[in-house]
């Protein structure tokens, strides 16, 4: 079958796609989308996380025939323009990057976090990020770069904390 969606703000096609097929899968091998990772393909690491209509999915336990004429927004769609985004940029500055390997999960859900809560506290940030995984840290500079990414956030609308 062929799923028609728009992917970061562009309309893709995707041909041959078997009736089981993940939208993970689509996203990596099919639309050229790698920043998605396989790891669990169960949902229960986050890795693969990407926006379906605005909201954090695993894409791993999404089929790709649910996907037709809808918005999917990946890792990839958090840059501003050519620069990563604010996200991004506060992750790399914090540290908070070892094998990357659950680094897009992390970055889509702490994009969506700070969509709903600008100045999360603690508690807030661990519960968004509950679903996500990390094998490498202790998690430390992960909560730094989204409390570095808040805090940018918040200056750069206006805010004070």
């Amino acid at each position: 079958m062929r799923v028609t969606f728009t992917a970061n703000g562009k309309p893709v096609e995707a041909d041959d796609v078997w009736e089981g097929e993940s939208l993970l899968y689509v996203l990596r091998e099919r639309v050229g989308l790698p920043g998605s990772k396989n790891a669990c393909e169960q949902g229960e690491c986050g890795s693969c996380t990407v926006y379906l209509d605005g909201t954090p999915v695993c894409s791993c336990l999404v089929a790709a025939g649910q996907v037709q004429d809808r918005e999917v927004r990946t890792v990839e769609g958090l840059t501003d323009g050519e620069e990563l985004g604010l996200v991004q940029q506060a992750f790399v500055d914090a540290g908070a990057v070892q094998c990357g390997f659950c680094t897009p999960g992390l970055l889509v859900q702490t994009d969506a976090l700070l969509d709903r809560s600008p100045q999360p506290s603690d508690t807030d940030i661990r519960e968004a990020l509950s679903g996500n995984l990390c094998r490498c840290t202790g998690y430390e500079k992960i909560m730094d770069a989204v409390r570095l990414a808040s805090a940018r956030k918040c200056q750069k609308v206006g805010t004070s904390e």
